[in-house]
């Protein structure tokens, strides 16, 4: 009966030590799969690309159009700073902007004339109203959005409404804001011609009406200062600016070849003439009898009259009747000639008259000057000792010769456009420069390089991956294939006989007949947890002195 029991015992040991090996098998197979998933969550990590901003403060329209953009370019994104910003792989940022861009966007939270496409049927003439002026003031703000030194504007526009009477109508005002980019900033001109469209696109609206403000709060578009100090208003100050640094470059690189082109300083001063005279001037000559004067017309007149007495004759018909022929009377020659010429101018009275008309000497002269003239033009120019090198290398510096300052003089006044009747001037000095200290500037560390920095953040994380996969390797990965690849220890059949000759058998076996040292451990510690009563047994026998 005992050994029966025995016999029983070591079979169920037996039979039930193959299920715990089945599941620590399983067990040691998902360890492994959770060490290989840790692992290549690691190295998934270290290769990680590192992410830039691509967009950030976006509508939420945009936002659902880049996204969509990215995915059908098959670009990796992610938000960050709480969903206010787009990030992609830092290799691929300016490639992604640019097909944006291609495509319009982002286009911004202003809401243009789209807003009426989608207008729904029966709304009020209120509704349509404000519709129109809210798309209206979109569409100016992209428009002023376009200029490159505005980053942003916002526009409101205040409409009164229409009224069928003159006395109670209101002209319709405008503000804008304007936000400017960092380190730019809207010269006059610009801001003119924001007023000035904005003006134009809304019906009725005057330019004064329009208020130009910066993101500072500086008002822009101040009327009241519209000429300096000087009575110059800023496109006179800028031209005159412009005309003046022309002169200064022409002079410094006219001479910069003899001298260097750090060893000639210039400076002018440029007196314009902004006043614009038209001159009309009519003159009239006194008249002088010549040769060469023109005649306008000329006429002539000449009429001769009978000198005769008082009438005679008989009155009647008598007297009307034709004289007689005339008879010669008989007389000397002499006194027959003198008679019939006195009779002759005594009885025939002439009278000539001429009227001559001469053109008129008149000049008529037109003068206009052109607004700008240059009144005065004067220059100051500064040269640096020349420098000389001997033949050890050595560098020297001397004063110039009369000849080298009065070639400079000459060259200056031709690349100045020197006139002397205008009352130019020039000034020519030839004086050592002073030398400015230079500062060594620190070398920055390399830590604090942003590349270095950069790329030694990539290192460092594919280090800390590649030690990570070599310690989960030899601390967890490697002892578990071992314990899956190494045989489950065998049990010993349970000997025949009773329970003292099945100890003793297992007794003398422990030291002769089984397999190496950590088998027979093994299997001793399986034993004593599956059949505990036998190994008690053996336990009380050796205890008691049967271990032969």
């Amino acid at each position: 009966m005992a050994a029966s029991n025995a016999t029983l015992t070591n079979e169920t040991a037996m039979g039930m030590g193959g299920m715990p090996q089945l599941g620590n098998k399983l067990m040691l197979v998902a360890g492994i799969a959770a060490v290989v998933a840790v692992m290549v969550v690691f190295w998934l990590w270290s290769q990680q690309p590192d992410y830039r901003v691509l967009y950030s403060n976006f509508s939420d329209k945009d936002g659902g159009a880049i996204v969509a953009a990215l995915e059908k370019m098959n670009v990796p994104y992610k938000f960050s700073e709480g969903g206010s910003a787009i990030l992609v792989p830092a290799a691929q940022v300016h490639e992604a902007r640019l097909k944006l861009a291609a495509d319009g966007l982002p286009k911004g939270g202003n809401a243009g004339f789209e807003l009426l496409e989608n207008q729904k049927f029966g709304v009020s003439q209120f509704v349509e109203q404000v519709n129109f002026q809210r798309a209206l003031e979109g569409e100016l703000e992209r428009s002023v959005q376009s200029i490159s030194a505005v980053e942003g504007a916002k526009i409101h526009l205040a409409i009164p409404k229409a009224t069928v009477f003159v006395r109670d109508q209101l002209k319709p005002t405008a503000s804008v804001l304007l936000n400017v980019r960092a380190g730019r900033n809207l010269d006059p001109q610009q801001v003119a011609a924001v007023v000035h469209l904005v003006a134009s696109s809304v019906p009725n609206l005057p330019i004064e009406n329009v208020t130009v403000v910066d993101q500072h709060g500086t008002l822009l578009s101040d009327t009241s200062k519209k000429a300096g100090a000087n009575g110059l208003d800023a496109t006179q100050i800028k031209y005159i600016d412009e005309m003046q640094q022309s002169i200064v470059k022409r002079v410094e690189s006219i001479i910069a070849p003899i001298v260097g082109a750090k060893n000639v300083r210039a400076e002018s001063n440029v007196e314009i003439d902004f006043s614009s005279i038209e001159q009309a001037a009519e003159t009239y000559k006194p008249n002088q009898r010549t040769e060469d004067a023109a005649i306008r017309s000329m006429q002539n007149s000449e009429s001769q009259t009978a000198n005769g007495g008082a009438a005679t004759g008989v009155p009647g018909a008598l007297s009307n009747q034709p004289p007689a022929n005339a008879t010669a009377p008989i007389v000397a020659d002499g006194a027959t000639a003198g008679a019939a010429a006195g009779t002759e101018s005594a009885a025939m009275n002439s009278q000539k008259n001429t009227t001559t008309n001469f053109e008129v000497d008149k000049t008529v002269r037109y003068t206009q000057q052109a607004m700008g003239g240059v009144k005065r033009i004067n220059v100051a120019v500064v040269v640096n000792n020349m420098q000389v090198i001997d033949a050890k290398g050595k560098v020297t510096y001397r004063p110039l010769s009369a000849a080298e300052k009065q070639q400079i003089n000459d060259l200056a006044m031709q690349a100045m456009g020197f006139n002397k009747e205008r009352g130019d001037s020039l000034t020519v000095v030839n004086s050592p420069f002073a030398e400015n200290p230079v500062e060594p500037v620190a070398e920055l560390p390399l830590w604090k390089n942003p590349t270095v920095v950069e790329y030694g953040k990539d290192a460092l994380r594919f280090l800390v991956g590649i030690i990570v996969l070599m310690m989960l390797y030899k601390r967890a990965l490697k002892p578990m294939l071992n314990k899956l690849t190494t045989p489950a220890p065998q049990l010993l059949p349970a000997p025949q006989g009773n329970q003292e000759d099945a100890t003793v058998t297992l007794s003398n076996q422990s030291g002769n007949a089984l397999p190496p040292y950590e088998q027979n451990l093994l299997a001793a510690k399986q034993m004593a947890k599956d059949n505990p009563r036998v190994v008690a047994s053996v336990v009380s026998n050796w205890t008691n002195g049967n271990e032969s």
